[in-house]
């Protein structure tokens, strides 16, 4: 069974690029006589508004598009993606991380060997860690890439891929090797929310069954060490499809945090729903 999904974040409201993607992953999942779910990936608590939320429904409403129900709210599984850290946890993946994000984007920026060999800070002495936790300082979890690859062995490391039916931002396709060394240590669980996306995403894509991961190619990178969450895990490997950026009239693609033009002001100007699908179908 085809299955895909569109997971934006309740963080702002949906510009046209969210519209681009959710009717690509729709059309596909409707042309493979598939399946086609709406997730909403809401774990950051700090930006994440209830508003927001209702104002994806509205718009992707507005769109016409369909999509199967209930909705899977990533804020509802947070002890679901705590058992998956606990796990890791339990097989000596993980490592906690006191550092702040000022002290790590200050190494990666004097780091002689690049970000990635940077985004690998290794665990803190014993005895300095034992002092952090006692005085009650927040803490990180991050999965030690040297730990990863003793526990798959040299070979299935070696062997780590996925399929791309899509294409990568440099043309990338077909069967991809995973390089998950080029994330660094990534935190899979922070202090805020418990949780984090590769995590996150990674769990859902497996429980909801998902088949096809259609995304942008903002994306592509995260699919290394997603492929390598999986297989720590045992998961199985969707199929990737990314898609190519949407941009506006500048040439900039659209963002949120570039407070791009959102569906309800096109939607508030007049723009009907069958204009704008043929205008991105073009």
């Amino acid at each position: 069974m085809f299955v895909t999904r569109f997971a934006p974040s309740p963080t702002g409201r949906l510009h046209k690029g969210h519209a681009f993607s959710a009717l690509t992953a729709w059309r596909a999942a409707k042309g493979a006589g598939g399946r086609f779910l709406l997730r909403i990936e809401d774990i950051d608590p700090t930006r994440c508004r209830p508003e927001f939320e209702v104002g994806i429904f509205e718009d992707l409403a507005w769109l016409g598009l369909d999509w199967e129900t209930p909705v899977l709210r990533q804020s509802d599984h947070l002890t679901d993606y705590a058992a998956v850290v606990e796990a890791l946890d339990r097989h000596g993946l993980l490592y906690r991380c006191f550092r702040t994000r000022k002290e790590i984007l200050d190494a990666i920026s004097d780091a002689p060997h690049g970000p990635a060999e940077a985004a690998r800070p290794g665990p803190h002495p014993v005895e300095e860690e034992a002092r952090l936790l006692a005085e009650g300082r927040p803490f990180a979890w991050r999965l030690s890439l040297d730990r990863a690859r003793e526990a798959l062995g040299g070979a299935a490391w070696d062997a780590l891929s996925f399929i791309e039916e899509g294409s990568g931002p440099d043309g990338e396709t077909g069967r991809i090797k995973a390089r998950p060394e080029t994330a660094g240590d990534v935190v899979l669980a922070r202090k805020d929310a418990g949780t984090a996306y590769h995590l996150a995403v990674t769990h859902d894509d497996a429980l909801q069954g998902v088949s096809h991961v259609i995304r942008g190619q903002d994306l592509f990178e995260a699919t290394h060490i997603q492929r390598l969450i999986q297989a720590l895990m045992g998961w199985p490997a969707p199929v990737y499809r990314h898609h190519r950026l949407l941009a506006g009239p500048d040439g900039r693609r659209y963002a949120k945090r570039d407070r791009s033009v959102t569906l309800a002001e096109l939607r508030a100007g007049g723009l009907t729903p069958d204009r704008l699908r043929a205008e991105l179908a073009l």
